[in-house]
């Protein structure tokens, strides 16, 4: 039975796309890379495909950080803060569960990510719910990247 991980997604199967993994014994992170090269215009937001879906079980989440050292070494930084993949995210209809990452260049250079370069580095955690939450109607995922939400 599989508990948590992460898969490549159909489009990147023979891609190279490594498989995140923690850098020392008590990383929490698990570096992501980037599948592909991603150029960047001063100012630019973009999303950096991962090729990648993670999946856990019901009472987790996926929660994708910036490295810390982004904002210092490329004048990159995760402009949603912090990602938040959700268990529903894992093999949804519109994208398979495709994770991204949505940073901004804010240099006024141009930055260049390249493919393989790790970028962000993704936590596994436990979440609550608040009293009363069975009780709330709840929607059924129908999309991938920024779906649950105008």
């Amino acid at each position: 039975m599989k508990i948590r991980g992460f898969e490549v997604v159909a489009k990147y199967k023979n891609a190279g796309i490594n498989l995140p993994k923690r850098s020392t014994e008590h990383s929490a992170g698990y570096d992501i890379e980037a599948a592909e090269t991603v150029r960047f215009a001063p100012g630019e937001i973009k999303l950096i495909p991962t090729g990648l879906k993670a999946y856990m079980q019901t009472g987790e989440v996926l929660y994708m950080y910036d490295r810390s050292s982004n904002p210092r070494k490329k004048g990159l930084v995760l402009i949603n803060s912090v990602g938040v993949i959700d268990k529903d995210y894992y093999n949804n209809p519109d994208n398979e569960g495709h994770m991204f990452m949505q940073m901004r260049n804010f240099t006024d250079e141009e930055v260049l990510v390249e493919k393989g370069e790790r970028v962000v580095q993704g936590v596994f955690m436990p979440f609550l719910v608040a009293d009363g939450d069975e009780n709330q109607e709840k929607e059924e995922r129908t999309g991938g990247f920024g779906s649950t939400g105008a």
